[in-house]
């Protein structure tokens, strides 16, 4: 099932501390940048993001995003401080 267009807009709300954050609409999703780096994306309105140590350990769930992809993590945090430090300190350790 495609993500909604009212999804993104919630969760481009949550990341609205993060610098430069931008999407692409991909066969009915979402992918998910800041700057020129690939964090995550919105997969069935759901705001997933790449797993990394940078992340471990916060209590995400995992899960898959899409049949035979890697898992991601669930991010299921309502505040935009929060997701500004988390976003942050995963696209620092991705680069």
């Amino acid at each position: 099932m495609p993500s909604s267009n009212d999804y993104l807009e919630y969760v481009l709300d949550l990341l609205r501390y993060v610098p430069n954050v931008h999407y692409k609409k991909m066969m009915g999703e979402f992918l998910l940048y800041a700057g020129d780096t690939l964090f995550g994306g919105i997969y069935d309105n759901r705001f997933l993001i790449k797993k990394s140590p940078a992340v471990e350990g916060r209590g995400f769930r995992e899960e898959i995003p899409y049949p035979g992809a890697k898992t991601m993590l669930l991010v299921d945090i309502e505040d935009p401080f929060e997701v500004e430090a988390i976003i942050v300190g995963l696209c620092d350790s991705l680069r």
